[in-house]
């Protein structure tokens, strides 16, 4: 069997302009192995119909710009070059002619190139995108390997090239946020009276981690740098994702507060953040609504409590009465930091804190003790008003810790930088990744490129061409 696959191309007036064969194959007796089309078979295919196609593309757009827009006239070609333009369906190279202004106009420049003016970008956005999507969902050396296997690129896409479009658009986001501000609480209460009904409460949760740094060798940087991953979840709709390197990033409060307004946030809408306690956090959050709600984090609370409970338990080992004494006092701690009265826990934190400085054993995790005691009753301080009552909430149904932003830091952050794999980052590389990640992870990534790349101000998706 003999296969041949053609391609025609009418103009508008149904003129045959091409007629070409494009890819030509055999097939024997029919085996598993020969049924249908093969994937290399369907890259040639795929391939030639795109060269043909943007060739006749090309034809006549040029046929449209030889005229000269003001007389009419046609313009000489002073000559022609080859432009390199690459897609999904491999690298193409288009003539590009040089056309001779008319000399009915005065112009700065002899002549122009059409083509080159209109490719201002030689990739395609859907070529664009496919390498940023994969890249931000695994390395850039998986994703490279990716295209090649299943487009015919021919390897001509590298891992550098793919980290730099990356960056580059990772960049423009960036870009595109508005000026950061200390306050963003507009109007006042009479006009927040006025506006619609708002939507159930947004739950925000905001959590840190932390990724290797990329050090030369033999330099003194730090191993290690903090990554800000939060998530926002509305009663009604999808939750949504946003990050940032915390030393590289200029505009994270901007960040957060157009996240929140992309979930319809209004300034009579109640909104509940979330946090670990830490400072970094506890500023990024404030002044963003006015019926805002700031909690401490329950979870990152027993963490601390059972870092506690673990030390004691080491202490009864040379001193039991001293140890069961000071852990009945550190369960009745966490009962009266349950029901969110801060005075008497800090009572409570203040009494063991004491007995620990008056302990004269040889407990080898003496100073570490001492040492979390302390750092624990002064991080209860910083974060006593946001404690509430935990209890009530609970019993309300209400949420009382970020565990959502616990899978979310897992999905942005440790999936992708972390886990096994022997990464080392920059803060600004690690910083544009994220903000092209979290796009992806909200489902957001492919409606943003059309946007940019589309002559349509419609937020409909729009086909991609190559």
């Amino acid at each position: 069997m003999n296969i041949k696959i053609s391609i025609k191309i009418e103009s508008d007036n149904g003129t045959l302009q091409v007629s070409k064969d494009v890819a030509q194959f055999e097939r024997g007796q029919l085996t598993l192995a020969n049924l249908g089309l093969t994937l290399e078979e369907s890259k040639q295919i795929l391939q030639g119909i795109q060269q043909e196609i943007v060739s006749s593309q090309v034809s006549q757009y040029m046929d449209q710009q030889t005229p000269c827009p003001d007389c009419g006239l046609p313009r000489k070609c002073k000559g022609k070059h080859k432009l390199v333009y690459r897609s999904v369906f491999g690298k193409l190279e288009l003539l590009s002619p040089r056309l001779f202004h008319c000399s009915c106009q005065t112009h700065q420049q002899k002549s122009i190139s059409p083509l080159t003016l209109l490719l201002t970008e030689r990739q395609s956005p859907e070529y664009l995108y496919l390498q940023t999507k994969f890249a931000s969902l695994v390395s850039y050396g998986l994703s490279v390997h990716l295209l090649n296997e299943v487009l015919p690129l021919d390897g001509t896409l590298n891992a550098s090239s793919v980290r730099y479009k990356l960056h580059q658009m990772g960049q423009r986001l960036d870009d595109e946020l508005d000026e950061e501000q200390y306050i963003y609480v507009e109007g006042c209460p009479m006009e927040w009276e006025e506006l619609p009904r708002p939507d159930l409460p947004l739950n925000v949760g905001i959590d840190g981690a932390y990724i290797h740094a990329y050090r030369p060798k033999n330099s003194e940087q730090q191993k290690s740098f903090e990554v800000i991953v939060g998530k926002s979840i509305p009663e009604q709709g999808a939750s949504k994702s946003f990050g940032f390197v915390q030393t590289y990033d200029t505009k994270s409060k901007r960040r957060l507060f157009e996240l929140l307004k992309s979930q319809g946030m209004q300034m009579n809408q109640q909104v509940t953040f979330f946090s670990d306690g830490g400072d970094t956090v506890r500023d990024l959050q404030m002044f963003l609504n006015p019926q805002a709600e700031y909690l401490l984090d329950w979870f990152h609370v027993t963490m601390r409590i059972t870092l506690l409970s673990q030390y004691i338990k080491g202490v009864k080992h040379y001193d039991p009465d001293q140890a069961t004494s000071m852990a009945e006092r550190l369960k009745s701690l966490k009962w009266y930091l349950w029901h969110g009265n801060v005075f008497r826990a800090l009572q409570k934190i203040e009494s063991i804190e004491w007995d620990a400085e008056d302990l004269e054993i040889d407990y080898p995790k003496l100073s570490k003790m001492r040492k979390a005691i302390t750092e624990f009753r002064i991080y209860i301080q910083n974060n006593g008003g946001y404690i509430p009552n935990y209890g009530e909430r609970y019993r309300c149904g209400e949420r009382i810790s970020t565990g959502f932003v616990e899978s979310a830091v897992n999905q942005v952050i440790a999936k992708r930088m972390e886990k096994k794999q022997q990464m080392r980052w920059t803060p600004k590389g690690a910083h544009l990744l994220i903000q092209v990640r979290t796009k992806v992870l909200n489902q957001e990534w492919k409606n943003i490129v059309h946007q940019w790349y589309s002559n349509s101000d419609e937020e409909d998706e729009i086909p991609m061409a190559a």
